[in-house]
């Protein structure tokens, strides 16, 4: 690892931040305390809601944390596209009896708001999805003490957190789960993303920064590989949202190994952005109609997603999962990170010497 992130962490293993409630602040507490970097997700959440949640991890850790922020997005949404979808959605209205949400509830998710309580009371690491910030606000960070990191989805946008300042980017592949962080939503580049080896390979010719690879990563056999691509770290999601810690929804946690739900897909059906999750009912029967509208879906299904959970209907739930859901195991987060090091020291070893004895036919 590069030298700053062994300050932040013992070992090089990241708790993703996953908006929506599974990275709160016991997880986050029970990952840094284990020698990993526990995160919080701010997306979603306001200012004050986010400083409470800082002010609880605090309380249970000492060692170095991490927030993610939502960059606050364009306005290039087709109105008409949006109120097609919102007709759609009039039979789940109905079904789940809870109304449609305003589509125009804000698209900022209070990001002035949040940076500037990050200013005056600094976290040892921010990092960023949905966009890169501004150079004076990266230099600003660094004035702080703040670590910053941009997540990535191409070399190109790597080049571009690297010259805005950033301190490292977050290179996100295709398989992760819950939302890809593309600086820019294009529908023309749906499905089109980049496999994690083959992108962490490139950005690491491409930028001179540290680099921490996200994507469909379970085992430390697939940490090792990662590392051995040119990673510095990796950043788990999906392996520790069924953690006991972890605030996820129990039917969300329950589904990662559920056989009803054998696979994951990109749709725009819950938020209007690509975002990766197991396929249920409502995936299928939106998702192919979803407009590229974001926040505007996310505000306008967030009423249906809460009423299905609600009812413990998780054929209504936005359940984010990276592609390697189904090995997911459901231990304490202190345990997983020692069971995820064991994997990784043995995978190093496979690297090393061959996966092979002396003798064995390949």
């Amino acid at each position: 690892m590069s030298s700053v992130l062994t300050d932040l962490c013992r070992y090089p293993i990241v708790q993703a931040p996953m908006a929506g409630g599974a990275s709160c602040p016991q997880l986050a507490a029970a990952v840094s305390e284990a020698g990993g970097l526990g995160f919080l997700a701010a997306g979603y959440k306001t200012a004050d809601g986010m400083y409470e949640e800082i002010k609880q991890l605090r309380g249970l850790t000492s060692q170095p944390f991490g927030v993610n922020l939502f960059m606050p997005q364009p306005h290039y949404a087709d109105p008409a596209a949006v109120e097609v979808y919102r007709n759609q959605l009039a039979g789940e209205a109905t079904w789940y009896e809870t109304p449609l949400g305003d589509p125009e509830s804000g698209r900022d998710d209070a990001y002035e708001a949040k940076l500037a309580i990050l200013f005056d009371d600094p976290v040892p690491l921010v990092s960023f999805t949905f966009g890169c910030p501004t150079r004076t606000t990266l230099d600003a960070f660094a004035k702080a003490g703040t670590y910053t990191v941009v997540t990535v989805t191409t070399p190109e946008e790597a080049q571009a957190a690297q010259w805005a300042g950033a301190d490292a980017v977050c290179v996100q592949g295709i398989e992760a789960g819950g939302h890809q962080g593309t600086h820019r939503d294009d529908p023309a580049t749906d499905g089109t993303g980049i496999g994690l080896l083959s992108l962490v390979a490139q950005v690491r010719e491409t930028v001179q920064i540290p680099v921490v690879a996200a994507g469909g990563l379970m085992r430390g056999g697939q940490i090792a590989a990662v590392l051995a691509a040119g990673a510095d770290a990796a950043q788990l999601g999906t392996a520790f949202l069924v953690c006991p810690e972890s605030g996820a929804n129990a039917l969300h946690k329950q589904a990662m190994t559920n056989p009803l739900f054998v696979r994951t897909e990109l749709t725009r059906a819950f938020s209007g952005r690509p975002a990766r999750g197991l396929v249920n009912r409502f995936l299928r029967e939106h998702g192919p109609y979803a407009p590229a509208a974001y926040p505007e879906v996310h505000h306008l299904t967030s009423g249906l997603r809460k009423a299905a959970a609600r009812v413990g209907d998780a054929q209504g739930m936005a359940l984010w999962a990276g592609q390697g859901h189904r090995m997911a195991r459901e231990l304490p987060a202190g345990e997983l990170i020692e069971l995820l090091l064991t994997e990784l020291d043995e995978g190093r070893g496979q690297l090393t010497h061959g996966a092979y004895g002396p003798g064995s036919a390949a």
